[in-house]
């Protein structure tokens, strides 16, 4: 099942590959609570652990809030290595995200679309929230998920619950499609046991 990040991304978000970065110096009295402390443009920023990659997050825009301990993202995309970095897991994207700087729970929008390789499943939707301590991922309550594999397998449905550890996903409200069962490895002109 899909695994995003655990831990806390924001440690070195400094340490970022930017096009272009802003701030602003003005007067922190009178800053308003909805201004970003922080504007950077191009941002790649690559999470390691022991030497090896773990994840690479990719925006067009990333705006902080220190106050409100929030990043807002626009054109969000990302990828999780597996295997000491050496091959991509999963991947997606979405048209924004906002990711809270405590907690490390992401909220992507604005159409979201996450593949993942190990489990040939992807997941389409118009938002899903990402929860990293419980690593569960939800959808929007009244909006549609279709979740597809490559063999033909499809559904749809309302109230999307992914866990990642327990590795299920659930629908709440009103679901439907086809499932497709391969028989790998298994010989068609086998005899049937009695």
């Amino acid at each position: 099942m899909f695994h995003f990040i655990s831990g806390r991304v924001c440690t070195g978000f400094l340490i970022l590959m930017l096009a272009a970065c802003s701030f602003d110096y003005g007067n922190q009295e009178t800053m308003d609570r909805d201004q970003p402390d922080i504007v950077m443009e191009e941002v790649e920023y690559m999470r390691m652990r022991s030497g090896d990659p773990v994840a690479r997050f990719m925006a067009e825009q990333v705006q902080r809030f220190e106050e409100r301990r929030i990043m807002e993202l626009r054109s969000f995309s990302f990828e999780q290595f597996e295997k000491n970095g050496a091959e991509v897991n999963a991947y997606g994207s979405a048209g924004s995200a906002e990711f809270m700087i405590d907690s490390g729970d992401v909220r992507m929008d604005d159409g979201v679309r996450i593949e993942v390789e190990s489990e040939d499943i992807t997941i389409e939707t118009k938002q899903l929230e990402w929860r990293d301590n419980a690593h569960t991922l939800t959808g929007g309550q009244e909006e549609p998920t279709v979740i597809f594999r490559a063999n033909g397998t499809s559904f749809s449905g309302i109230g999307f619950k992914a866990n990642a550890r327990l590795r299920t996903w659930e629908f709440s409200g009103e679901a439907g499609g086809s499932y497709i069962h391969d028989d790998d490895g298994e010989d068609e002109e086998s005899p049937a046991e009695p």
